[in-house]
């Protein structure tokens, strides 16, 4: 009897564990950058890729799209539409060329040749109206982010070739209503433009999107509150970020540590309230963990914990990783987790921005120091002190190789794991010990960390944008 107890006891936990509901959320990234009629934009696609990381670190589906076409775009925005139906949280981010004609907004594709109000408006730029409506409608809250402000060189065109009618073309883009459940943020006010930011980084929009959108425990109106301080700081209140809200409730995009103050006390003597149902592990997770529970690969284990980074045998993989950092490091692979010393487990689900890497203060030596250690330990890179496209990608891969959230950027946590790894044993050894011909990969000093500045702080929740009114 105890037996069949026991049985009946584990399936229904497992039933409970089916039911327990998690959030479903997508979201649709595209930064234009490579326009071929203008001059073209260097920061989009930087802004875009860092977002697109940024939500998936947060849970969301994401629709990723880099210097799309017409067709292409239009390809994307129809795969979104069929993810958001249901969907609990839908996020729409685009950085790139818009321009507002006449009171309405438009997107434009990097083959958009806009000379009049015409290519306009028979389709050669993307309707924000009318995508938002065909696209989002039917998710239960709708936060959408357009970094699309910048200084616009189609509208004099149109201007030009429309001198016989009236016609209004915008510098920036016009103000939007948001209807119920909706949140649209600009990256300036109506009519006015946003800057781009350094070549190589993101404006100041995105930058400060990615430092307070996803901060634990933060609600969104909140985080929009700081957004537009940090723009207003960060360009001497040359622009104001606008948006209009009409949310009905509380949105988290990372509500892991919501703060306690949002969560209502038991009265006394009232019992706490129930913990949130434990989800039970899907059968492939169940597979996955069987097939390298008994492994001594740091790398399988990693590769675990990035397909599940909350899943049930998570706290047993990082044990079993902490166990094999006592393995010498000439038993380890060229791609295997740091066996130098104990990794904080936060590194493996802590974000990398272009804001934590910011905050490392990384000058050109440092740079070219790291480049030169990923070089060291296997990952080939040019050691110019730059933070280019290649040197992002080598960065993501060591970061996959690694388990770590694979964003291109690193925070502290993750640069010193880099610095402090061992190099493998090959490349310590003197130079007339190599094979004739072989060349010693430089390995690069110590380093570490700069000092952080730490998390943002938060002052008092006050309501999303001053300029924004709650209809």
């Amino acid at each position: 009897m105890r037996v069949v107890a026991a049985a009946l006891c584990a399936i229904c936990c497992v039933l409970s564990g089916t039911s327990a509901h998690a959030d479903r959320r997508v979201a649709f990234v595209v930064g234009n950058g490579a326009y071929v009629h203008v001059d073209p934009l260097p920061n989009p696609p930087i802004d875009a890729k860092a977002m697109a990381a940024l939500l998936r670190n947060a849970g969301f589906d994401v629709v990723e799209g880099i210097n799309l076409d017409r067709d292409a775009m239009t390809a994307r925005l129809r795969e979104f539409a069929l993810k958001t139906p249901g969907a609990d949280v839908a996020v729409f981010f685009y950085a790139g060329h818009g321009i507002a004609v006449n009171g309405r907004n438009y997107l434009i594709p990097v083959d958009g040749d806009l000379k009049s109000e015409v290519d306009v408006k028979l389709g050669a730029a993307i309707d924000v109206d009318v995508t938002l409506d065909q696209t989002m409608a039917e998710a239960k809250v709708k936060l959408v982010f357009l970094d699309a402000c910048r200084d616009n060189p189609f509208a004099a065109k149109i201007r030009s070739a429309s001198r016989s009618r009236s016609v209004t073309v915008a510098t920036g883009l016009a103000e939007m209503k948001s209807g119920e459940g909706t949140l649209i943020a600009f990256a300036t006010g109506p009519g006015q433009t946003a800057l781009d930011g350094d070549t190589g980084g993101n404006s100041p929009f995105t930058r400060a999107l990615l430092a307070h959108v996803a901060a634990p425990g933060v609600e969104i109106q909140q985080a929009m509150t700081q957004v537009r301080a940090d723009v207003s700081a960060q360009t001497a209140k040359q622009q104001l970020p606008w948006g209009h809200t009409n949310l009905t409730g509380s949105v988290y995009l990372n509500p892991a540590a919501a703060p306690a103050a949002d969560v209502a006390a038991p009265a006394d003597g009232a019992p706490a309230p129930a913990p949130a149902p434990v989800v039970a592990a899907s059968e492939a997770e169940i597979e996955f963990w069987r097939s390298i529970r008994e492994t001594n690969k740091s790398e399988e284990l990693n590769a675990y914990l990035t397909n599940y980074p909350n899943g049930q045998f998570r706290s047993l993989a990082l044990a079993r990783i902490a166990a094999l950092q006592t393995t010498p490091a000439s038993t380890t692979s060229r791609t295997t987790a740091p066996a130098a010393a104990a990794v904080d487990p936060a590194i493996f689900t802590a974000e990398a921005t272009q804001v934590t890497e910011d905050q490392l203060g990384l000058d050109r030596g440092r740079r070219r120091d790291l480049q030169n250690r990923l070089t060291a330990l296997g990952f080939d890179v040019k050691a110019n002190g730059k933070l280019d496209d290649a040197t992002r990608h080598v960065i993501t891969r060591w970061q996959t190789a690694r388990g770590y959230p694979s964003a291109g950027f690193l925070n502290k946590l993750q640069l010193d794991a880099l610095m402090a790894e061992p190099l493998p044993k090959s490349e310590s050894v003197a130079a007339d010990e190599r094979p004739e011909g072989r060349r010693s990969a430089p390995s690069g000093r110590r380093g570490g960390g700069a000092r952080s500045s730490g998390g943002p702080t938060f002052g008092p929740p006050t309501f999303l944008f001053s300029p924004f009114g709650r209809r």
